[in-house]
């Protein structure tokens, strides 16, 4: 059995949220300059460069990369053989993520009620996801998860007799449905399959493959690739303002569900897509 401090995850957790914020992830930035290479819209090659110059800057200057500094979203996969000592798991998580947005005058953006409103100012608590899995290492994915991206998503309770064709329909209808909005060009979690909350949560971890990385199921890489192809023909475009880069990647996970159902989700991300990670 492995022993590790609590205060060495908030460490980990202060560092991950902090160089999220700053550092937009490589396969993100190489994927919006192929796309400025390929975008037939003038106004649209043009918000491609100013995103990509918005990533240098924050990098160099250590600005955030976003006026809205998210929600922080933390996954944890911990090895079964690990056993945590010095506090409580969850308030070190939390700590961390109030050490990185208060030094770095992150924006914080959360509320204690979603009803009286009123700011926690430190951006806690986060929303975490804990897995259990072999070995004795834990590994922590910190994603800053902006609102405008996030209210631009959507779950449907399909019927099993709707089909691959109902499921593309919805996914292109709530593209354009949301245009502008999610700061788009964008990136598709989509989740098929499970139930309610597994497919919400599907559709979240499934924006976690780097951008370019094929599909395992051969089935599903070639469904993303149609779907892909069908989002950047609606020419909503870079930031809602015409051209053939409303998307960059479709990405999705599917799981086994009941007999009588097929729950669908789609959770977006935005141009600013942030994460990082550490294994421990």
């Amino acid at each position: 059995m492995r022993n590790i401090d609590v205060n060495e995850i908030t460490s980990a957790i202060e560092k991950l949220f902090e160089k999220a914020n700053f550092e937009l992830p490589s396969d993100v930035v190489n994927a919006l300059i192929e796309a400025e290479k390929k975008e037939n819209s003038m106004t649209g090659k043009e918000i491609l460069e100013q995103i990509l110059l918005n990533s240098q800057t924050a990098l160099k200057d250590h600005l955030p990369l976003c006026q809205d500094c998210g929600t922080a979203t933390v996954f944890m996969e911990i090895g079964q053989d690990v056993a945590f000592s010095g506090g409580d798991l969850k308030s070190a998580i939390n700590e961390g993520v109030r050490k990185a947005y208060n030094s770095n005058y992150l924006r914080k953006s959360i509320v204690n009620d979603p009803l009286t409103r009123i700011n926690t100012q430190d951006n806690t608590p986060a929303v975490i996801h804990f897995d259990i899995v072999p070995g004795d290492k834990v590994r922590i994915i910190a994603m800053p998860k902006g609102g405008g991206c996030e209210n631009m998503s959507f779950l449907k309770m399909m019927l099993p007799s709707d089909g691959i064709d109902s499921i593309k329909r919805f996914i292109l209808e709530s593209v354009r449905t949301s245009g502008a909005n999610p700061c788009p060009p964008t990136i598709l979690g989509i989740g098929i399959g499970g139930n309610l909350e597994q497919t919400a949560l599907m559709a979240k971890k499934a924006l976690l493959r780097k951008i370019g990385a094929p599909n395992p199921d051969p089935d599903l890489d070639a469904l993303e690739k149609e779907i892909l192809a069908e989002i950047n023909n609606l020419g909503i475009g870079p930031q809602g303002l015409g051209g053939n880069t409303t998307c960059l990647a479709v990405h999705i996970l599917k799981a086994p569900c009941h007999i009588a159902s097929m729950p669908v989700c789609i959770n977006t991300g935005c141009h600013s897509h942030r994460h990082k990670e550490i294994t421990i």
